[in-house]
């Protein structure tokens, strides 16, 4: 025989559900009595709080070994690479020397970038260095902060400096300028105290025939050792990469051209195939005439 359960009304639901909040009679609120309440209150409070301590505590464990201003570990990046300027997607320079629009895009990200190594700037905020050597600062037990730059003047650019070029960094003439930098790596001596210089060639035997001839400032390709070590973003406040310019002045007109540039230094390795920027940077250099 199976027992109906009663069916409650609406009345007597809602009523059950007041008295389940407060109940007038013991006195309880949900089920429970205000010492009751207190205990779990007071339970996870301290519970809480002893893990909030214990996380805040171990943050600031882990900051006392952090450095503001100098990674604590750099094993990302071994070697430094190499990058070309003006920057582009996919590292190609397409200039058609008939239509301005292909290359004035070039001619404003090259006038932005190179603002800072204005000969004014350069004077105001960063030093004049003795060349062939490093220019090492170091704290000898108190913060030398900021560190000083030395000094990388545009007109050491030469013909790709862009002062008072109506050529356009040589883009409106089929003879483009192409910058070269090398990646910044923290407290990386570049050259093991050995001169170092940027070289370029074509790749393959067809590229190195259709490329040209070709000059770089500074002479030859040199990046002094002045400009390092570098000591950080934070420390070295108003650091200016020192850069090579290559001017290319007869790339066979309409024609793909692969360009490979190296740096030559005692401790950078540029022959690792797993990496193809390690110390090495190409590029597609294709100049349109019609």
């Amino acid at each position: 025989m199976v027992i109906q359960k009663e069916k409650k009304s609406c009345g007597q639901v809602v009523e059950e559900w007041k008295e389940f909040v407060w109940n007038p009679r013991t006195h309880q609120f949900m089920g429970r009595t205000g010492t009751s309440w207190a205990f779990i209150l007071l339970f996870y409070l301290v519970f809480y709080g002893f893990l909030t301590a214990m996380f805040t505590l171990t943050m600031w464990v882990m900051l006392q070994t952090v450095s503001d201003h100098t990674p604590k570990y750099q094993d990302r990046l071994a070697t430094p690479g190499l990058m070309i300027r003006p920057k582009t997607e996919n590292l190609d320079v397409i200039v058609n020397v008939t239509d301005t629009e292909s290359w004035d895009q070039y001619v404003q990200k090259l006038n932005k970038f190179l603002e800072p190594y204005n000969d004014s700037i350069q004077a105001q905020k960063n030093d004049v260095c003795r060349p062939g050597r490093y220019y090492e600062q170091p704290d000898n037990g108190v913060l030398n902060y900021p560190k000083r730059a030395c000094q990388f003047n545009r007109t050491q650019l030469g013909n790709c400096s862009g002062i008072r070029d109506n050529t356009h960094y040589g883009y409106s003439t089929g003879q483009p300028c192409v910058f070269i930098k090398m990646n910044r790596v923290i407290n990386f001596y570049a050259g093991a105290n050995q001169s170092m210089n940027v070289t370029c060639a074509g790749k393959r035997d067809e590229d190195a025939e259709n490329l040209g001839n070709f000059v770089m400032f500074p002479a030859n390709g040199n990046i002094d050792l002045m400009y390092f070590p570098y000591y950080g973003k934070k420390f070295h406040v108003n650091y200016t990469q020192p850069l090579v310019a290559v001017k290319f002045l007869n790339v066979t007109p309409n024609v793909e051209v692969n360009v490979e540039c190296r740096i030559n230094a005692a401790n950078i390795a540029t022959d690792d195939e797993r990496d193809k920027f390690a110390g090495r940077v190409a590029f597609k250099l294709r100049i349109n005439k019609t």
